[in-house]
């Protein structure tokens, strides 16, 4: 036999046995772990059942229609205005000649940085009734201003903080454009509206529509932005019937909720998934060139004024409150302790090495295998990622109480809770880089006598480390702004940045917010900094 041949049997034999004992053992095991994370969700029909006959009756009330309404208005407004946000933005930051482009990118993007409940707090601070526009205004004779609570003022505040995710999908899906076909479309004389209308926008619309389900679905499921501008949606009409000890009428509306996030996943899925407007071709990747002329300038105030509101002020009314706290803002329980600041990076590091130890095995098998089992085990955790946070926590007190009383408001539950919401951040990330991977070269470590596992850590493992780090990251950033599931599922007497400024926001305490809102802006802008470095990140040149 010669040396080719003995290299061949060997590979094939080294994969035929990964493939039959660590690959089945693997898909197995990410099963397992995606049933495990999805599991307690069953909970809610558990309770739910508790109602009996009036289970009907209290989903048709009239109460809760009105909210139901109010939630998908809501939701369907702030998704509408993101999108007519975030396309031109990212039209302009990619294709157009912005003066100092690569600035307005990383501008446009850092409103994604800042919590929602924080803009609406400054919002809150600055526009309300005591807020300093009208003590601005007062001097001048001007004793009323328009007020910013309500269902108009909970939208705008939600669109300035949720549109990058179109902004950063539609960037993404320009970036990969075929200028080719912008160019052919422009030789035949069509316009530039046209040639966008007829060609570019059939490409990007996938990424516009995976943009806009995350906008959905964070608006569906946020509880702070519409608790401060004092509209009531579900997920505060859910936490008030939790509160009020009606834990089967909490899970019974926690359901419909759900059922109302599987609709907007069914309704994006068939919008990404049409690629009718898809054209292959072997042209020129990259954006189109969009010769703004004289208008480029004048161009440059809509990321400017984007930015100047979504960021300058709410970062400005941080500020002012710092300077102006005392020690009337800060006694007795209220008082600020860093030991807050310390909570929150501790249970944000144990959520993020959690998920990627959870994700590891669901993403490299899935990177690996097409079985239908790899394919489920990957796709079931997105499940608890669209899954409110409300939702989740409700779930979660049901399934502590009923079967793991120790577990009820501890750690390790709270824990499980940013696992399972966040997994699908780090699967994704640890996917991507999984897929990069060249099989030639772990089979080559097979070929050399490793075993399935050295060759994973000698090879594998290396590759996929920036997928790792970044899902790490991911997590990280966002189990530390997490409102809702915190606020339900935290020990007594355990308090985190997010909870001590919720509990400083109901007692009217603004200043004693100062501290831990700056913090957590830092915090999430450092995140968004490196996210924006990486090369195939919004910063990427263009």
């Amino acid at each position: 036999m010669s040396v080719r041949e003995r290299v061949t049997a060997a590979r094939e034999r080294a994969t035929d046995g990964d493939e039959t004992a660590l690959g089945q053992g693997l898909t197995l095991l990410a099963g397992a772990i995606a049933a495990a994370v999805v599991l307690p969700l069953g909970w809610l029909v558990v309770d739910a059942f508790g109602l009996g006959s009036r289970a009907l009756e209290l989903l048709v009330a009239g109460q809760t229609i009105r909210v139901l309404l109010r939630s998908v208005a809501l939701v369907g407004v702030v998704t509408a205005a993101s999108v007519l946000i975030g396309v031109p933005l990212a039209v302009l930051t990619v294709q157009g000649d912005l003066p100092f482009s690569r600035f307005w990118t990383v501008v446009v993007a850092l409103p994604l940085a800042v919590p929602s409940y924080l803009g609406a707090f400054a919002a809150v601070s600055a526009f309300g009734p005591r807020g300093q526009l009208a003590n601005i205004l007062a001097p001048l004779g001007i004793e009323q201003v328009p007020t910013v609570y309500g269902f108009v003022g909970a939208s705008v505040v939600l669109t300035l903080y949720t549109y990058p995710y179109v902004f950063l999908t539609t960037r993404a899906s320009l970036l990969s454009l075929d200028a080719s076909l912008v160019e052919a479309a422009r030789t035949l004389n069509a316009g530039r509206w046209e040639a966008f209308r007829r060609v570019t926008l059939p490409q990007i619309l996938p990424g516009i529509a995976a943009g806009a389900l995350l906008v959905a679905l964070y608006t569906l499921s946020d509880f702070g932005t519409p608790n401060i501008m004092r509209v009531e949606v579900f997920t505060q009409f859910i936490y008030a019937r939790y509160n009020g000890f009606m834990r089967d009428y909490a899970a019974l509306l926690s359901l419909q909720l759900f059922a109302v996030t599987a609709v907007i996943l069914a309704i994006e899925s068939r919008v990404g998934a049409d690629d009718s407007g898809a054209y292959a071709s072997g042209g020129d990747r990259g954006a189109f060139d969009l010769d703004l002329g004289l208008w480029r300038y004048p161009a440059a105030i809509l990321p400017a004024a984007v930015g100047l509101v979504a960021i300058l002020l709410p970062v400005g009314i941080f500020g002012v409150w710092f300077l102006r706290s005392g020690p009337g803002y800060a006694t007795g329980s209220m008082a600020f302790s860093w030991s807050y600041g310390w909570n929150s990076v501790y249970v944000a590091l144990l959520a993020a090495g959690g998920s990627v130890l959870v994700a590891l095995p669901i993403a490299l098998r899935s990177a690996a295998s097409s079985s239908r089992l790899a394919s489920l085990a990957d796709r079931a955790p997105y499940v608890g990622y669209a899954t409110p946070g409300i939702v989740l926590a409700i779930a979660l007190v049901s399934f502590s109480l009923d079967v793991l009383p120790a577990l009820y408001r501890t750690i390790p539950l709270l824990v499980f809770a940013y696992v399972v919401r966040f997994m699908p951040q780090a699967i994704g990330s640890i996917r991507t880089s999984a897929l990069q991977v060249d099989s030639r070269f772990v089979e080559a470590a097979r070929v050399l006598g490793r075993s399935p596992l050295g060759a994973f850590r000698s090879v594998t493992l290396p590759l996929v480390l920036p997928g790792i780090a970044t899902g790490a990251a991911l997590v990280f950033l966002t189990t530390m702004k997490e409102l809702p599931a915190t606020l339900i599922l935290r020990p007594l007497r355990f308090d985190t940045l997010v909870t001590y400024i919720w509990r400083v926001q109901e007692a009217g305490l603004y200043g004693a917010a100062a501290v831990p809102a700056l913090v957590l802006v830092v915090v999430s802008g450092l995140s968004m900094a490196v996210i924006l470095a990486q090369g195939s990140g919004p910063g990427a040149d263009t």
